[in-house]
């Protein structure tokens, strides 16, 4: 079975302190054959602060994205035209688009630059609030949050900045896995339905992101009732990503998140080289 990792981070992107030569030394020993760094660009900061004539809230609150976007697309386009002359990995220059409701301006025009391959949308806070890491929950109204969220997604989903949903069901990683808080994820049948109708219509996909397995929410995102829902729809476009920040998460989960994949239906699941899927056999 061939592997893939569509969704890792390296020390260009905040959260992470990862050297990219050490990624890369850990894909080569796990044989993957496609292999995608996502660092974060989150549009709703991408401007300096000065721009922005605010203070950050928090130590996690960065700026100036636009110098990580500069930086991740000469080191990833480096390393495509290195890995490339070796043969035996594809590589694929990607983003993590972070918040694209934002700018969708902007976020169409990272999108159309001709070195990306391949851009992951994903919403990991709310206008007027953090991220969904930061939050207290014992003072938030999680029903709002979740309509919200999921409100998002779905205008996020209409417009062409994007090649797949990342982490759809993100807040669980929180609510459900670090707080515990019971979610009846049916009550969001419908605003869920929507979204992956919109994603099928456009031609785009979602991800099935395996780092749930590693941490204490203990399932991908999406789950499998979700994953079968979004097959049942008609998916076909279906991305995995470990969300790596670190070479010894690299990869993590993806073989189960293959073997899930296959169970809910699908026979394919896909990397993305200049915007366009590139389907594998997980039969």
């Amino acid at each position: 079975m061939q592997l893939l990792d569509c969704h890792t981070h390296t020390e260009l992107s905040p959260d992470s302190s990862a050297k990219f030569i050490d990624m890369y030394q850990q894909a080569k020993n796990l044989n993957l054959y496609a292999w995608s760094v996502t660092n974060h660009i989150e549009l709703c900061r991408y401007y300096s602060q000065e721009f922005y004539a605010t203070q950050p809230r928090n130590e996690e609150d960065f700026f100036n994205y636009a110098l990580r976007w500069e930086n991740s697309m000469q080191e990833n386009q480096f390393a495509k035209e290195l890995i490339s002359s070796e043969n035996n990995m594809q590589f694929i220059n990607g983003i993590e688009l972070g918040e694209p409701n934002a700018d969708f301006g902007l976020a169409k025009s990272l999108y159309q630059d001709k070195r990306l391959d391949f851009v992951i949308a994903s919403l990991h806070e709310l206008p007027d609030k953090l991220d969904f890491y930061f939050l207290d929950y014992a003072q938030e109204n999680i029903s709002d949050l979740l309509e919200n969220y999921f409100n998002i997604l779905l205008e996020i989903t209409k417009h062409d900045c994007y090649d797949v949903l990342g982490h759809i069901t993100y807040p669980l990683r929180y609510i459900a896995g670090k707080f515990h808080i019971k979610i009846n994820m049916q009550v969001y049948q419908d605003y869920i339905a929507e979204i992956f109708k919109s994603v099928i219509n456009n031609q785009k996909g979602i991800e099935l992101n395996t780092s749930g397995y590693r941490q204490s929410y203990g399932k991908p995102f999406p789950d499998e009732n979700l994953l079968k829902f979004y097959k049942a729809l008609g998916g076909k476009i279906l991305t995995l990503g470990s969300d790596a920040h670190s070479p010894e998460d690299l990869g993590k989960g993806v073989q189960t998140g293959i073997a899930l994949a296959n169970a809910c239906g699908f026979d394919k699941v896909c990397y993305y080289l200049r915007h366009e899927a590139h389907f594998i056999n997980i039969n």
